[in-house]
């Protein structure tokens, strides 16, 4: 799950405390997720990004040009 998440193999490497990349790589294709599709959300202000954290969105990027934070959270 960690992998899908990041989809950095070698930090779930060190994370799960593999010597050979080789056992990550089983580990990472046991599971199948249905599919990368996300509700996305806007935040303008702080107490709009803390509502969107605490319904369990994360943070994607800042907008610096319309000052506005994006965040996801998977279907």
């Amino acid at each position: 799950m960690l992998y899908h998440k990041t989809r950095n193999i070698l930090y779930v490497q060190q994370q799960l405390g593999h010597r050979c990349i080789e056992n990550t790589m089983i580990y990472t294709q046991l599971i199948t997720f249905e599919s990368d599709e996300y509700n996305t959300a806007l935040a303008k202000t702080l107490d709009e990004e803390e509502k969107l954290i605490k319904a369990g969105f994360e943070f994607v990027r800042f907008s610096d040009k319309e000052e506005i934070a994006i965040y996801r959270k998977r279907k």
